[in-house]
């Protein structure tokens, strides 16, 4: 029996002592953080969109007590979640206007032509190495959807073959942005007017042979607009929207129709004749 014993008390014997051991050494050394990272990851929203440029919810609170960051670093959570976090660091931050993401092209499959058919991998950075992409237009939409791949929100859908955001979903992180290789999404004032809905600045035959959305840089709504709020450079109209009014004259006289208002963009098919 002893021989059964003897071993066991041993054994009982060296785990409370390493037991003993390790509760000291959990206390010697143990690395003392700021109860404050705890406090303000509580606040965030636990997106980890990587929207404010940090890996995660837990690496932004790290970097907001250490200093790093900013309280209003949280795109995702808007000035809510910015006043919390200031508060619990003790500073005062000011409002930041809230944004959401936009896609800047209207070339739908009825209007855009396509140079051959793609049948690779279903991602927009993949298409893109295959000259450029399928469509004609070199700053269309791929239509793959990588940038609703990375929306924590899931406001990105397809839409008669371009990526469309439902900006009631959108929580404005600003993720979608950073993987479309056409960069054609664009954070934007949610109080924005209205917005063109184009990123190519081919002209000419190149415009018109590749999409009958594409804007042709006229200048016709410059000169219909009330608050200089709109420019054209390099063949494509662009508004500031600190500057616009919303008086709508520049969308009515658009001859392609791509500037649209930013709430509630017209769902019926964009208009045939250039």
């Amino acid at each position: 029996m002893s021989v059964i014993l003897i071993p066991a008390a041993i054994l009982a014997g060296l785990g409370a002592l390493f037991g003993i051991l390790l509760a000291v050494a959990s206390k010697v050394f143990a690395v003392k953080t700021d109860e404050r990272v705890s406090a303000v990851r509580e606040s965030l929203p636990g997106a980890n969109c990587g929207g404010c440029g940090y890996s995660g919810c837990d690496a932004l609170a790290a970097a907001i007590v250490e200093g790093k960051a900013s309280p209003s670093a949280c795109t995702a959570g808007g000035n809510a979640v910015a006043a919390k976090v200031a508060a619990i660091m003790g500073v005062s931050v000011e409002a930041q206007k809230p944004m959401r993401a936009f896609i800047h092209c209207a070339g739908e499959d009825a209007v855009a032509k396509r140079k051959y058919n793609y049948a690779g991998v279903a991602d927009c950075a993949a298409a893109e190495k295959l000259a450029g992409g399928d469509k004609m237009c070199a700053a269309g939409c791929l239509g793959h959807l990588s940038c609703a791949a990375v929306c924590p929100a899931e406001a990105i859908r397809l839409e008669n073959g371009v990526a469309v955001v439902d900006a009631a979903k959108c929580i404005g992180c600003g993720a979608c942005t950073r993987v479309c290789p056409k960069h054609l999404i664009e954070m934007v004032p949610r109080d924005a007017h209205y917005i063109v809905r184009c990123s190519s600045h081919a002209k000419g035959p190149a415009l018109l042979n590749a999409c009958r959305a594409g804007c042709i840089g006229c200048g016709l709504c410059t000169r219909v607009c009330e608050s200089g709020a709109i420019t054209v450079t390099d063949a494509l109209a662009a508004i500031d929207y600190e500057k616009c009014i919303g008086c709508g004259k520049c969308a009515e006289k658009c001859p392609r129709h791509i500037i649209v208002p930013l709430s509630g963009v017209p769902a019926e098919e964009i208009k045939k004749e250039a």
